[in-house]
């Protein structure tokens, strides 16, 4: 198997190519390096089946050779980085998704689009099931992100219909592991490394809305699953234990300690749409990919916080 992975030097579509050069496949990673990094692949650049192109895919992809499957994990995952970068955020899930579409169409390969649990908006409905349509702002701040996935899903079904393309569709959930930024503004890195700092740790608003947070090797075998299944609707994969934020930061300050306390802090007026819960239906997941997630928190979190901090002492030192 040849494989292209866009987005493929970010935290998730790294630990993508790690998984599939372990199962035998050749991997192509296409990544602009906005929001990815060299350092989350380097340990994979002396692999002769691995393949680094610094590209931006919003451009015509060209890869020589046969390619049999294209994973689009191309985009601004993090509210920090698609407020950073809203018109980029656009790019990547409109033209971005186009391109690759037409690789894998010109290549008669297998596509994969990594959506989003942000299609749902803030629900109406609890768990998000993936026969719900969301509520989604398209004018608000998140609406960058929100807007740019679910026209992704709407061009990739356009492709499976009109041109008979075999394409799968992954609603990623709350996802957390070694190779996330310590500034990406997402609450468990955030947390953990003001913890590790000792500074306060802060929590928006009254810290009652919820998450549901998946370890990123689960995350990734869900993912492989549905690649190679049959399934072309969308596809919830997550971890449906749900928590609030404020369970969050207190679980963060037990396992690191020290001389931290949690504070509230005002929600800031890019999180006016802010989900208040989060949570999703794994049925189809597990009925269909035989799928469900099987590391622990306590396990994921501390496997994280190893990875942070060692970071912070490699910075240190």
């Amino acid at each position: 198997m040849r494989t292209v992975v866009t987005g493929g030097a970010g935290f998730l579509g790294s630990h993508i190519c790690d998984y599939l050069l372990d199962k035998g496949h050749e991997g192509i990673c296409l990544d602009n390096l906005i929001t990815g990094s060299t350092d989350n692949i380097c340990h994979l650049m002396g692999n002769d089946r691995f393949m680094f192109l610094k590209h931006d895919v919003t451009n015509y992809n060209f890869i020589d050779g046969d390619v049999d499957n294209v994973l689009h994990f191309a985009s601004p995952a993090s509210p920090v980085d698609y407020l950073n970068y809203p018109i980029q955020t656009l790019k990547v899930g409109s033209l971005g998704t186009h391109k690759a579409l037409g690789l894998a169409k010109a290549k008669t390969a297998r596509f994969l689009i990594a959506s989003t649990s942000e299609i749902y908006g803030d629900p109406q409905v609890h768990p998000q099931t993936e026969d719900y349509w969301g509520n989604v702002n398209p004018i608000g701040y998140r609406g960058v992100y929100d807007e740019a996935k679910r026209f992704a899903e709407a061009m990739t079904m356009a492709y499976h219909r009109y041109h008979g393309g075999e394409t799968r569709i992954v609603r990623i959930f709350n996802t957390y592991g070694p190779r996330m930024r310590l500034d990406d503004g997402r609450a468990l890195p955030t947390f953990m490394g003001q913890a590790l700092r000792g500074e306060q740790i802060t929590v928006f608003g009254d810290g009652s809305q919820t998450r549901s947070f998946c370890y990123v090797a689960d995350l990734v075998e869900g993912i492989y699953r549905l690649l190679v299944s049959d399934e072309t609707m969308p596809v919830n994969i997550g971890n449906p234990e749900e928590l609030s934020i404020m369970q969050v930061a207190n679980e963060v300050l037990e396992l690191i300690g020290g001389r931290s306390r949690i504070v509230r802090t005002p929600l800031p007026n890019d999180y006016a749409d802010d989900p208040k819960v989060r949570r999703p239906d794994i049925t189809r997941a597990r009925n269909i990919l035989g799928w469900e997630p099987k590391v622990t928190r306590a396990e994921g979190f501390k496997a994280t916080l190893e990875y942070f901090r060692s970071g912070l002492e490699e910075q240190a030192s």
